[in-house]
């Protein structure tokens, strides 16, 4: 990794590579907490191939650290660190996130501590209570073996190696109940050697003009430390507090990509990255990467299988949408009049609802991400365009399937292989006892002028499906032997339609060394699963490289 964040005693002056037109610019250190604050939201659970594909995302976004999770706590988050052991980030520092050590214990001997340092991280977050009153009716300890433990526990991860991110628990409700008390709380972590100390809004009751007096005194109190800012949205300025916060003097933001978190949820790092990026000069990522803001920010959502909120500031489909009237005809004459950015800063497009005159640039963007350089009068980018806007209308989405996205740019280029196609498909499930049945399907595949009959069972319908095309297809093209499903997702488009509504299935792939995801939409589940597996071996073949049919001699033709 080339991260080095700064000791509590310096300026914060290393860092991933910044372009130079940023260099001038005060830094500023984001925190990601999306995988383990953000998981905390009602209805989400991310699975371990989730969590480890949006650390990956955000670590191409140049986020600086990215808290995995209590490495501890579940066996889950034990797996994704031994993940990273063996895969690092290449620009992020991982972090590991645990409590301080338990009243009466020293910290060496706490189970709690172990996992954290078995995760191998060299950045750790450790928390501790701040506001009395969680000292004594929460720990039921008294308030000197509160301040003992913070102490001690920094002190241990950082003999063994570990560099010390503190945060403050309920510092704001403390502060305002005791500050005396609070402050010799963040006196201990700073005494005992912690590189930051985030202040916690965790209640999120506070509002920004006391979060902007409260961390200027604190800055009166400790000049010296490096302070962080940790905020709840429960009021609804989660972002405005984080903002005030700066402002005083905090110099390190955390938060979750889109908001994601316990109740009301966190700081929205989609928000307050171009926030404070564009609006107060401040650098966080390079620009080229904030370009990447507004897709992170669907993939994400795509993978948490949460619904993007549309009207999400900078990032939402309908950020920078124009519809009729004087509007449209001023944004025409000079976007500035009703746009506050230009939206490709952050990766967004400009919409004019009523009109097909945006979403070309994009189109040409994505397509040189995939190594195409398309000239935008060449009459595919147009086909491009017109496809990729139908079937957003049906309910398709491509920022977390750009396999699917590539096969229809190669469509319309006339560069799209025709490996086989699928002639039959039959899906059989019996209802009842044993709860244990398998579902079986039966497939029928021509590839070039040869027809194979094939039957598989599975533990659902899909499975069963994925598993009869590609026994089938391995006796055409031995590589798909390699490829398996690693993940299945469904979300219902139009819920008030009922048992009517259209479906949305991603699956994602992988032949063990790369992963894919394609997309099918379909008011029948099966549909939508089919066009989806089709397109995940179909892609696959491209992936390595297969062009033309080597077949193997076929056991069985009808």
């Amino acid at each position: 990794m080339v991260f080095s964040a700064p000791a509590p005693d310096a300026a914060p002056s290393n860092g991933p590579a910044q372009p130079s037109s940023h260099q001038a610019s005060p830094q500023l250190w984001l925190y990601d907490t999306t995988l383990r604050d953000g998981a905390q939201s009602e209805g989400l659970s991310f699975s371990i191939e989730d969590k480890l594909r949006i650390a990956r995302k955000l670590d191409r976004l140049r986020i600086p650290f990215i808290e995995g999770g209590w490495p501890g706590a579940n066996p889950k988050d034990v797996q994704f660190f031994w993940q990273l052991q063996e895969e690092p980030l290449e620009f992020s520092e991982v972090v590991a996130f645990c409590s301080t050590r338990r009243p009466g214990m020293n910290a060496e001997e706490d189970p709690l501590l172990k996992p954290i340092l078995a995760a191998g991280t060299r950045w750790v977050a450790i928390f501790g209570k701040s506001w009395d009153l969680h000292v004594t009716e929460g720990l039921k300890t008294t308030l000197d073996e509160n301040i003992a433990m913070i102490r001690d526990s920094i002190a241990f991860l950082i003999s063994q190696g570990r560099q010390v991110i503190y945060d403050a628990e309920h510092w704001f409700d403390g502060y305002l109940a005791n500050p005396d008390y609070a402050i010799a709380t963040l006196k201990a972590a700073h005494e005992a050697g912690a590189a930051w100390l985030a202040l916690c809004d965790t209640n999120g009751g506070t509002l920004p003009h006391e979060v902007a007096r409260i961390v200027a005194e604190v800055r009166e109190w400790l000049p010296a430390a490096q302070l962080g800012i940790h905020t709840h949205n429960d009021s609804g300025t989660a972002v405005a507090n984080a903002i005030a916060a700066v402002q005083g003097g905090a110099r390190m933001v955390q938060g979750t990509i889109n908001g994601y978190g316990e109740r009301c949820g966190n700081a929205n790092l989609c928000t307050l990255i171009p926030n404070l990026q564009l609006k107060l000069g401040l650098n966080c990522i390079p620009a080229a990467q904030l370009a990447e803001l507004t897709a992170t920010s669907r993939f994400v959502s795509e993978v948490a299988n949460l619904a993007p909120d549309d009207r999400a500031p900078y990032v939402g489909l309908s950020a920078f949408a124009h519809k009729g009237g004087i509007h449209v005809s001023a944004v025409e004459r000079n976007p500035h009049t009703y746009e506050h950015i230009s939206p490709d800063r952050v990766g967004n497009q400009r919409r004019i609802v009523i009109s097909d005159q945006s979403g070309l640039s994009n189109v040409l963007a994505k397509a040189r991400s995939f190594g195409l350089d398309l000239d935008k009068q060449d009459p595919a980018c147009r086909q491009i365009l017109q496809t990729l806007k139908t079937l957003e209308n049906q309910g398709y989405q491509f920022e977390a399937a750009e396999a699917s996205f590539d096969l229809l740019m190669r469509t319309a280029l006339g560069q799209r292989s025709s490996f086989f196609v699928l002639k039959d498909c039959r899906v059989h499930y019996d209802f009842g006892e044993p709860s244990d049945r398998e579902s079986l399907a039966t497939v029928k595949v021509t590839v070039g002028d040869r027809t194979l009959l094939e039957v598989a069972e599975g533990n659902g319908p899909v499975a069963a499906m994925d598993a009869a095309l590609r026994r089938a297809l391995v006796q055409f093209y031995p590589v798909v032997a390699q490829f398996h499903l690693t993940d299945y997702k469904v979300r219902i488009l139009d819920g008030g339609a009922g048992t009517s509504a259209k479906t949305r299935v991603l699956v994602e792939s992988s032949d063990g060394h790369q992963r894919w995801t394609t997309v099918g939409v379909s008011g029948n589940i099966l549909e939508a699963s089919y066009q989806a597996v089709v397109e995940a071996i179909e892609y696959g073949l491209i992936l390595h490289g297969i062009q033309t049919l080597q077949p193997l001699p076929l056991p069985l033709e009808v």
